[in-house]
């Protein structure tokens, strides 16, 4: 249950931002080499019926967070959550539903591998209200995709774009890295051809990093030089654009109108509920409070009847509040309004001036008295930016 902490001492809530939920599904059918995430690899039976229940039960002791509002976006990630079943996922969405309204125009993204699509399948997803795909492609190269550890090939990525299309999905993203092993900047730029010709709403492009506990940091691959790097992304960037995807974070690109909005609204200190194991949330209460809360890791201990959902909570101090705020909003490259952050945070926007003064005169943040915004060289540098809004 929600631990009702002291306030900060931030002022309270006029009004409480949009609420998301966050629902994870740990397993895949194998644990790629780059990944850092939360994941564990498949048995051969999964736990539907008993995960459904406890995801159930989690969102049962989360509800005080709600105070009234709708859910404005839902997401599955993972994990592989396609490996669970359409009435495995229809049971949950109904029984949230249940629990909490949804908005009228509620965005519900799933995300999905493309060796797990089948066609009948996501049918079923779209029809049990999911109207989002998310889908890892990575890139449509075997060479790359071998080295990613991947279980598709590049025929499937292509294949699944198609079947998303004709299960009824209008509205889906593409995951793809550049910076692989090996890759040159043609190889990057065939694999944004072949995502872009496929017709996605919305691109994913990010660059691979190594994570410390991954395969890669233990045993780690011959990355592209730093200068290929630059020419990956500043080609990279004119032909999305060239194609009408509109940067509008840092690594996300997107058709007018079909931005994620259950991203903005984490960009933007919206708050989330996050169920299942490993989540994360971020809830706000009027009167002041800001919690950031995550939940029991592993599966076995999550379906553990004896241990409780939430490991940890942790109340924002109102000194962190600024930092906490931007290091979301400046990662939008039109950034933010500036009068968002007493929004979000109860706190004065003159709390920032002196660090926005020299952050400006950095050439970091833009000159603009309504707005947060980063300039070009900010969003480059957004760690250093970030730096002068730390107490």
């Amino acid at each position: 249950m929600i631990e009702m902490l002291s306030p900060p001492g931030a002022a309270g809530f006029s009004s409480l931002p949009p609420l998301a939920l966050y629902i994870h599904i740990p397993w895949c059918v194998r644990k790629c080499p780059y990944c850092d995430f939360n994941s564990h690899a498949a048995g051969p039976e999964l736990p539907e019926d008993a995960y459904v229940t406890a995801l159930l039960d989690d969102l049962d002791q989360e509800l005080a967070a709600v105070q009234g509002r709708p859910i404005s976006s839902i997401f599955f990630g993972g994990g592989t959550p396609s490996l669970f079943s359409a009435s495995a996922l229809g049971r949950l969405l109904r029984g949230v539903e249940q629990r909490i309204p949804f908005a009228p125009d509620i965005e519900i993204t799933l995300e999905a591998n493309p060796g797990t699509f089948e066609q009948d399948k996501f049918k079923a997803y779209r029809q049990t209200g999911i109207n989002r795909l998310s889908i890892g492609v990575q890139s449509f190269q075997p060479a790359k995709l071998e080295a990613l550890g991947r279980i598709h090939n590049g025929d499937e990525a292509v294949r699944a774009a198609g079947m998303a299309r004709a299960a009824g999905f209008d509205n889906f993203n593409m995951d793809l890295m550049h910076g692989l092993p090996d890759q040159s900047l043609d190889d990057a730029l065939g694999d944004l051809r072949q995502a872009i010709d496929l017709g996605p709403t919305h691109l994913s492009w990010y660059q691979l990093t190594v994570e410390p506990n991954t395969v890669f940091w233990n045993q780690p691959p011959e990355l592209p030089e730093d200068d290929i790097l630059w020419d990956i992304q500043e080609a990279g960037q004119a032909l999305m654009a060239e194609h009408g995807y509109r940067q509008y974070e840092v690594s996300a690109y997107a058709q007018a109108g079909r931005a994620a909005r259950h991203n903005l609204n984490y960009w933007r200190f919206g708050d989330f509920i996050g169920i299942g194991a490993g989540a994360h949330g971020k809830l706000t209460f009027a009167d002041g409070r800001i919690l950031r809360t995550w939940k029991t890791r592993l599966p076995k201990d999550y379906l553990n009847l004896a241990k409780p959902f939430r490991a940890g909570e942790k109340l924002l101090p109102v000194d962190e509040l600024p930092f906490e705020f931007l290091m979301n909003a400046l990662r939008l490259t039109d950034g933010v309004e500036a009068e968002l952050f007493t929004q979000r945070t109860g706190l004065p926007l003159a709390q920032l001036q002196e660090a926005r003064r020299a952050a400006e005169q950095k050439g970091l943040l833009q000159v603009e008295p309504d707005r947060l915004v980063a300039t070009p060289r900010g969003q480059l540098f957004l760690n250093d930016l970030l730096q002068y809004f730390l107490t």
